[in-house]
């Protein structure tokens, strides 16, 4: 496999005198510099436009690996899953035997069943999630004790809650919107006409 090569080229490069990896650390220097070479030849043919493109792609790239470093690390230090909800606890128990001839559609079938249910019938579901949310915020809560006493604060969730909306301000905010988006529509009708 290519596990097994990686391993014995590995090997064979640690065994390899100092002298004879001379050579490769050479021809090395100069690829890394032809590199350079036709690397800044590119950018040099790029408008700014692509240039941007090319930045802002690298900078989202970067991102996605900082993100992949961050959730290794967090498995590692061995942080809960997340809680189920009773819709991922049904899909799992009946994945295997829902029909389908891809994951898509098997996935399609199962949450139109879903859908179908009864509220007694999804009960249960529900009730096992629930009991799933209380084992992740216990676990949650001795995981963020443990990473304080570690030192790492960073990773403990924010204790402020957020300032829950009172009813009255959030009315308030509806007929706002409703208000500005029938404004809207009147501007559409009339500039029809």
């Amino acid at each position: 496999s290519n596990l097994e090569l990686i391993k014995k080229l590995a090997g064979a490069w640690k065994e390899l005198p100092a002298s004879q990896k001379q050579v490769y650390e050479e021809a090395k220097k100069t690829e890394w510099k032809r590199y350079g070479e036709q690397m800044a030849a590119y950018k040099a043919q790029l408008t700014p436009a692509q240039a941007a493109a090319l930045k802002e792609e690298r900078r989202k790239q970067l991102a996605k690996r900082r993100s992949i470093r961050a959730k290794r690390e967090l498995s590692l230090l061995g942080k809960p899953k997340r809680a189920r909800t009773g819709f991922n606890i049904f899909l799992s128990e009946n994945y295997q035997e829902s029909e389908g001839t891809s994951p898509v559609a098997k996935m399609k079938k199962l949450f139109d069943a879903w859908q179908k249910l009864s509220p007694s019938q999804k009960q249960p579901y529900l009730q096992l999630a629930q009991d799933d949310k209380v084992r992740y915020e216990t676990e949650m809560k001795s995981w963020e004790a443990k990473m304080i006493k570690l030192g790492r604060e960073d990773l403990v969730r924010s204790t402020k809650q957020r300032r829950k909306k009172k009813p009255a301000e959030t009315a308030k905010q509806a007929v706002t919107a409703k208000a500005s988006s029938g404004g809207n529509k009147a501007k559409l009708k009339k500039s029809e006409e």
